[in-house]
């Protein structure tokens, strides 16, 4: 299975919106959503298309980033209703030292089952992990792989049900940086996770794991779309505008990136709903701003995951 994760923003909710409006009632899919934002719109509507379309996800509760970092009671009475169908919706925390704290929710709450995020390292003698991490209602572990010790740890402990979180994406200062760097690999780790003892593989999709909020108009636009460029290989494509001196004319630096994904997926003979939605946009000659595009950016590597799991 996969988890995508991503931030509670406008855009990345759309992504999950529109990829369920095509491939509801997926079990491979399955989202991480961390809230960062104190307005829940967004929210609540990404939740009601996914409660619809069957497509099950998890909602973290401890944020550690945004607006409503460590904000549980506020999120769960902005979300009300929406979150009213536990079937349709797991819990996640994200450990920080905060055993006793998420004991004492867990139980007011009333939840059976959890998603726990080991996003940092986890001391190899920390007896109170230990001990939550047994819990029966502890039912998905998220770790990153690079934490050896801890992945040993968990298989000691009988912990079996176990996701690795990776950092894939590469962060450029500015986006004309990308113009030497047409693709990179991006992951193979969809090919092996199974065999090193994963249930699932998550990734930031192509977002950095740092959470940003806001920006500024940028001098270059680049496109940043995900492909499988071998059997057990997928690689990010970076596709970049020409006219990079000033924040000038974006409309037309899209354009002119847009032409190079477009004709390059065409090339490849790939397709599917955020490539045809990016072929759309390049043919009417509308720009659509840099959040769709990001929206799009997103959309296709949950897409491409969906096909490859699908083929698997």
């Amino acid at each position: 299975m996969y988890y995508p994760y991503l931030r509670g923003k406008q855009f990345e909710l759309l992504a999950l919106r529109d990829f369920a409006d095509y491939y509801g009632e997926t079990k491979l899919i399955i989202p991480i959503i961390e809230p960062v934002k104190n307005s829940f719109n967004s929210m609540k509507l990404a939740i009601r298309k996914m409660h619809e379309k069957g497509i099950h996800f998890n909602l973290i509760l401890n944020p550690q980033c945004g607006d409503v970092q460590n904000e549980l009671d506020l999120i769960l009475d902005s979300l009300g209703p929406d979150l009213a169908d536990q079937a349709c919706w797991t819990p996640a925390f994200i450990i920080n030292n905060n055993y006793n704290d998420l004991l004492n929710i867990i139980k007011t709450k009333g939840y059976d089952k959890i998603m726990v995020l080991c996003k940092d390292g986890i001391q190899s003698d920390d007896m109170d992990f230990d001990k939550f991490i047994k819990h029966p209602f502890v039912e998905t572990v998220l770790i990153n792989p690079s934490h050896n010790s801890l992945r040993r740890k968990l298989s000691r402990l009988g912990i079996r049900n176990v996701v690795r979180l990776d950092d894939n994406f590469t962060p450029l200062q500015r986006n004309s940086d990308y113009v030497n760097i047409p693709e990179e690999l991006f992951s193979d780790a969809y090919e092996y996770y199974t065999e090193e003892g994963y249930t699932g593989i998550s990734d930031y999709t192509i977002l950095p794991s740092t959470f940003i909020d806001g920006g500024r108009l940028p001098y270059a636009i680049a496109i940043h779309m995900t492909y499988e460029k071998t059997e057990d290989q997928i690689f990010v494509r970076h596709f970049v505008s020409d006219t990079n001196d000033d924040d000038s004319n974006i409309q037309g630096k899209f354009g002119e990136a847009a032409a190079k994904a477009v004709s390059f997926f065409k090339e490849k003979g790939l397709s599917n709903q955020a490539i045809n939605e990016l072929t759309a946009l390049y043919e009417e000659g509308r720009y659509p701003g840099l959040g769709i595009i990001k929206k799009i950016s997103i959309k296709n590597h949950i897409e491409l995951m969906f096909r490859i799991l699908q083929a698997n």
